[in-house]
């Protein structure tokens, strides 16, 4: 039944599912196919990863001497698992054939001596191994790869990374980024996508002055996809499976969830399923209920490990309190002073409860808010 069912979440979104980006699309291409570096910054779930796929299946479609390498640093958890699969990844995507990988990493590698792995697929299984020593020494073969393989070959690679926020978790963080810096910023035949799901250590990384990678290419941050967009979206989709939903339910179901990519397909998903012909009032309050029974063992445990000074900051929140650090409303939800409502604010924003979207704190999960004021406060 899951093959069949009209809304997309959780995995790449493609195709049919994709919704609008029709503005991001045209101005990341843009930026991108004239090689200029670009910082994409959202909460997690907004769509980055399928806008990136969607782009570069646009672009390599177009244009074949385009071609995109996909690095996902959250399977790196250190600098040398970084440098192998980096060279790994890079050289996939230049070359399709095994034995063209094997003939030109020994020509790039002048001081390094890699050794390569296979698996029943050698095109798709490979993978490449170094000297930890050597590596040390001479790092910049590595890290210059996409710039020497677009030179040699007259094509122009672009390096997407993706979680690239995991490498503050390394050993010596900073120096590790002076180095890709420091490298990636001589580059002309290659460019760099970059782009992750916690919001505030990305910003920290790429606004922050002191920060290697400030200033380090066009920074875009993410916006939500229009409830106007979603509302087509939804009613297209239940039409084709001979169900049907009226324009403004459809709105309402984006908008329960604050226009939210992963929400709003989830919502939307929950809501279908329990509608036999024509949604109405009663299929969305059902879907919602559901959404939020499923979610409640998650949710409860969500809340465990916080004290009681975080939870009243997150009622503040959830009731839509915009002056937080005011007397009026320390006082009306217990929060002590000033000072802990910042405290309690960092701790909630560390654990990924709440962020901050145009100067506002809001919660990451909608679906979380929803439950938070109607199940848990009631």
């Amino acid at each position: 039944m899951e093959n069949n069912l009209p809304f997309k979440y959780g995995k790449l979104v493609t195709e049919d599912f994709f919704v609008n980006r029709t503005e991001e699309i045209a101005q990341i291409s843009s930026l991108l196919t004239s090689k200029i570096n670009v910082t994409l910054i959202s909460p997690r779930r907004w769509g980055k990863s399928s806008l990136f796929f969607k782009i570069a299946h646009d672009l390599e479609k177009k244009n074949p001497k385009i071609k995109f390498c996909f690095i996902d640093l959250f399977k790196t958890r250190n600098e040398r698992e970084f440098y192998e699969y980096f060279a790994s990844e890079v050289l996939k995507a230049s070359y399709s054939k095994w034995e063209e990988r094997l003939e030109k990493a020994k020509v790039f590698f002048k001081h390094l001596i890699p050794k390569f792995s296979f698996g029943v697929d050698p095109t798709q299984e490979f993978s490449v191994s170094l000297d930890w020593e050597e590596v040390q020494k001479h790092p910049q073969e590595i890290l210059d790869l996409p710039e020497v393989i677009s030179k040699e070959k007259g094509i122009h690679i672009i390096i997407c990374l993706v979680e690239f926020q995991n490498i503050s978790h390394f050993n010596d963080s900073l120096g590790f980024q002076k180095k890709l810096r420091a490298s990636w910023q001589t580059h002309q035949h290659c460019s760099y996508a970059i782009y992750g799901s916690k919001q505030h250590m990305m910003t920290e990384i790429f606004e922050k002055k002191s920060m290697p990678f400030y200033k380090f290419g066009e920074i875009l941050f993410l916006s939500k996809i229009d409830n106007t967009h979603w509302c087509k979206y939804i009613v297209k989709r239940f039409k084709k499976t001979g169900k049907s939903i009226s324009a403004k339910y459809a709105s309402k179901i984006a908008s329960l969830v604050d226009n939210h990519p992963y929400f709003v397909q989830q919502l939307a998903n929950s809501v279908w399923i329990c509608t036999t012909d024509k949604c109405s009032e009663t299929e969305i309050e059902m879907g919602l209920k559901n959404l939020l029974n499923q979610y409640d063992l998650i949710f409860s445990r969500e809340l465990d490990g916080l004290s009681n000074l975080q939870l009243n900051l997150l009622k503040a929140i959830a009731y839509n309190e915009e002056k937080l650090s005011s007397k009026k409303t320390i006082d009306k939800y217990h929060l002590s002073s000033s000072a802990s409502v910042n405290r309690s604010k960092e701790a909630l924003i560390q654990k990924e409860i709440i962020d901050t979207f145009h100067q506002q704190i809001a919660f990451l999960d909608p679906l979380f808010k929803i439950w938070f004021k109607t199940v848990y406060l009631k």
